[in-house]
């Protein structure tokens, strides 16, 4: 080969390798700046220590990118799509509304995204709240749409923790908990016992929406039901003082005592007045309220009474009802700080004599086979507005 054919040759190798090691630079550069694009740190939020963000089902990646950019999430749609590709998330991107921390690498954003680990919002429904209640529950909540829907049948909701997303109607999360109240009680109601009193769905509702409201002691629903449920089978009269609320306020706190006025009122729920269980429940009872009165216990108690501690004591007649009435009447003095008073007879014969504290009077409820209540009332006044206490029915209000 003649020196004249290696100069070219020599030129162009010299040429090549000039090439390669320009193209390794800009490969070395490219890379750098990916990886600190990629693992460094990305935009600060706006506003607070985070950035909440929604992705639309069936978005695409390209789509995603300019959600994420137009919040201020990452600076560039290429290099999220480019690393989105690069590391395989392009096709487990999920949606949902994440809250994306200030300043996150582009690497923490697609592991939020590919990981679905969205901001989970809730909304509950406690247990013996009513209807007209859980529509103030949903109309409070800023993540929920549309307008106040229109108050659902009393005991048709089923009160339990929801999951909700941002931009769900109200009518929506009332549909479900509507459907799932359907699903439980086809599954309890066959589990009804043979000491059951209820003869339908609807009236295990009802008499477990007065279960509930009666007592805030979870230990107690099983006897005040098996109470209830004696009281039904020798036909006594319920006298439940959350009936009486709920004729009064449909589902409403009444937010003080009940009056003597109220006491006497007629409405459909009073059952101080009406005989059995009243036309519809007075809340959305929970599962625990429903088990007790498919399956109450067996016992022979007619009454209950607040014991002073938030639960209540119980008896089987009327004179042991009357003398946990007097103990009652005790703590009731000692919270007001008044002196004990006088002893005196607890019989039906001068229970209606002995005045109550502070001038209060005491509802007790009726002696089996009587055909009026017989509760001490002591007289109205203007003064007073003839508030009374709930103290002998045993009832924490509603």
């Amino acid at each position: 080969m003649s020196r004249v054919d290696r100069k070219p040759r020599s030129g162009l190798m010299v040429a090549l390798l000039t090439a390669s090691a320009t193209v390794s630079l800009f490969l070395i550069a490219a890379l750098a700046i990916g990886w600190s694009v990629y693992f460094g740190p990305g935009p600060a939020a706006r506003e607070g220590e985070a950035t909440v963000v929604s992705l639309p089902s069936g978005a695409g990646v390209s789509a995603i990118a300019a959600n994420l950019k137009a919040a201020g999430v990452i600076r560039s749609t290429d290099m999220f799509r480019a690393a989105a590709t690069f590391t395989g998330a392009d096709r487990r991107l999920r949606a949902g509304e994440y809250e994306v921390p200030s300043r996150a690498s582009l690497k923490t954003v697609l592991g939020l995204l590919v990981d679905g680990r969205v901001v989970r919002h809730f909304v509950t429904l406690p247990e013996g709240w009513s209807s007209a209640q859980a529509v103030d529950i949903l109309m409070k909540n800023e993540m929920l749409t549309g307008e106040s829907p229109p108050v659902p049948a009393e005991g048709s909701l089923w009160p339990s923790t929801y999951e909700i997303t941002r931009g769900e109607s109200r009518a929506s999360v009332i549909r479900r908990m509507q459907a799932l109240a359907e699903q439980k009680m086809d599954q309890l109601w066959p589990q009804r016992g043979p000491r059951s009193v209820v003869r339908t769905p609807e009236e295990a509702l009802i008499l477990a929406s007065i279960v509930e409201k009666e007592t805030g002691v979870a230990a107690e629903r099983p006897r005040v039901a098996a109470v209830f449920t004696n009281r039904i089978r020798t036909g006594m009269r319920l006298e439940s003082d959350p009936t009486i609320v709920y004729g009064i306020t449909q589902g409403r706190p009444l937010g003080r005592g009940i009056r003597l006025s109220e006491l006497r009122r007629e409405t459909a729920w009073n059952t101080y007045l009406i005989d059995g269980l009243p036309p519809t429940p007075i809340a959305n009872p929970g599962e625990e309220a429903i088990k007790a009165v498919l399956n109450p216990p067996e016992t022979t108690d007619l009454f209950f009474v607040a014991d002073g501690t938030g639960g209540h004591v119980f008896a089987r007649t009327y004179d042991e009802h009357l003398q946990n009435v007097a103990r009652w009447r005790e703590i009731e003095r000692r919270k007001a700080g008044l002196p004990p008073a006088a002893p005196a007879p607890a019989t039906p014969e001068t229970a209606s004599e002995t005045p109550a504290p502070q001038g209060q009077a005491v509802i007790t409820m009726q002696a089996p086979g009587a055909v009026t209540p017989s509760r001490p009332l002591r007289p109205a006044t203007p003064a007073n507005d003839d508030i009374a206490a709930a103290a002998g029915s045993g009832a924490r209000g509603g």
